[in-house]
């Protein structure tokens, strides 16, 4: 059951990616940018040829194969039932979901769609796929921070 349902949100949360950028695409590109929240954030329609944040910035070819390796191991690891804790199930749907709505960007388009600029602070454009891959890689990092203390506590409580 909770292979089918971690495909399934895959399906659910690429396809929400691919919808917003579809009316980004139609409706913000014209047009460039629109405030939202003045002072905080606005839309700003950018095409994204590298990485997260703009790094690598005209690799598309090679960071489609490697997004695309990475999904393809995590999408393995699910079917397999190799991820059995449901935090890390969780934290792998959200970096797939992110990787595949940014893959199909690159793939279809070339380029990435960001658009959400947060205007507080010196920070590049970014889009939803991002917000899943930075969410999940984060509280994996939690998750295996805490793993370690736990073996920590244990192995001190041992000897």
């Amino acid at each position: 059951m909770a292979v089918a349902i971690s495909l399934f949100s895959i399906a659910v949360l690429t396809v929400i990616d691919q919808i917003i950028k579809f009316f980004i695409e139609r409706d913000l590109r014209p047009v460039e940018e629109i405030p939202f929240i003045d002072g905080f954030l606005h839309w700003e329609y950018v095409q994204n040829t590298g990485a997260a944040f703009g790094s690598f910035s005209d690799n598309t070819t090679l960071l489609s194969i490697i997004t695309g390796i990475i999904i393809f191991c995590g999408i393995v690891a699910i079917i397999i039932k190799k991820i059995n804790h449901k935090l890390l199930l969780v934290t792998t749907v959200m970096i797939i979901s992110g990787g595949l709505g940014n893959l199909i960007d690159r793939i279809t388009r070339g380029y990435v769609v960001d658009f959400i600029c947060v205007e507080f602070i010196d920070f590049p454009v970014f889009n939803f796929a991002d917000i899943l891959v930075t969410c999940g890689a984060f509280m994996l990092i939690g998750y295996l921070l805490f793993d370690i203390y736990k073996d920590y506590k244990a192995k001190k409580n041992q000897g």
